[in-house]
């Protein structure tokens, strides 16, 4: 396997330039603090001035790379901080914690976010045959890796098209390929084998959280998940743990709750409906659950926005 480390300090100088290229172009095409999508789908860009508490998020397939400054994932107590040399990846719908940790006006945190579709992941391994990396057992779909130049040198190719808008069409999707055989061919590119592998036991897992996203609103039952994936209920209450961290009925009581705090705050719907609509039936339950998970109830949580002067 093609190994990605740094291995001279030509090589560290190479990556600081074209890093400082890349921060260049992501703060002038991100100029506000947010999330900036680009003229190629798949790709954001984001730019924060100020660090932020540790919040609850629903991290998507994704290759996150920071350009400045620095921030943190938080999975079951475990840590994955990721800065200018160490991108993280995702590789199934994952609900963590984020926090934003080094952010300033002066030097604002800057990073772009490229979607993992594992269809064309897995087309590409099918393609590589012997070349690719090993299938493994992988332990959790969220990890961070090293960064290395031909990477880096990718990653700037893919952010300069977003100024030849005629060229996005034809060439984007090339380097978005050539992105993901970096990051196959990197050092940890083999914790993403096994979840694109059609084989793998990691992708029935994909595949099971796929269906859980469709059905969030509706009861679980293990069994009927079991077979719709092709496992045992104990194989699949076990590799689902090792991947997310959390049991399939944890992992759907947090799919139900990210999107009722959604409907409460984007579509503005009134909180014991927006229970009701994730699948809650007990106004009570949804109520402790959401402060157990959000750190206040969804009621005082609408106030204290209000109270604070922002739209809630």
């Amino acid at each position: 396997m093609f190994n990605s480390r740094l291995h001279s300090s030509s090589d560290l100088r190479g990556v600081t330039e074209r890093q400082q290229e890349l921060a260049e172009r992501v703060a002038r095409l991100a100029p506000v603090d947010g999330m900036h999508q680009t003229a190629f789908a798949p790709l954001a860009l984001m730019r924060g001035s100020v660090p932020t508490l540790c919040m609850p998020t629903v991290y998507q397939p994704c290759l996150a790379i920071v350009v400045q400054g620095r921030k943190r994932a938080l999975l079951d107590g475990e840590v994955y901080h990721y800065d200018a040399l160490n991108y993280l990846v995702v590789s199934v719908t994952l609900p963590a914690m984020g926090q934003l940790l080094d952010a300033s006006v002066e030097r604002p945190y800057l990073a772009l976010r490229l979607d993992l579709d594992l269809k064309e992941i897995a087309h590409l391994l099918l393609e590589l045959g012997d070349r690719g990396a090993a299938p493994v057992a992988a332990d959790r779909a969220l990890f961070v890796a090293r960064m290395d130049q031909p990477l880096l040198d990718a990653v700037l190719r893919l952010v300069g098209l977003l100024d030849a808008p005629q060229d996005i069409a034809v060439l984007a999707p090339v380097v978005q390929r050539e992105i993901y055989y970096r990051v196959l061919r990197g050092d940890l590119g083999h914790r993403l084998v096994d979840v694109a592998a059609g084989n793998g036991a990691s992708h029935r897992i994909a595949r099971a959280i796929e269906w859980l996203k469709q059905r969030y609103a509706a009861p679980l039952r293990i069994e009927e998940l079991a077979a719709a994936v092709h496992m045992s209920p104990s194989a699949l209450h076990h590799r689902f743990k090792e991947v997310t961290a959390m049991s399939p009925l944890q992992y759907q009581k947090q799919l139900r709750l990210h999107e009722a705090r959604r409907l409460i705050f984007t579509d503005r719907i009134d909180c014991a409906a927006a229970g009701h609509r994730v699948g809650y039936e007990s106004a009570s339950q949804f109520s402790r659950e959401y402060r157990r998970l959000f750190g206040a109830p969804p009621r005082a949580e609408v106030a204290r926005l209000r109270e604070s002067g922002l739209p809630a």
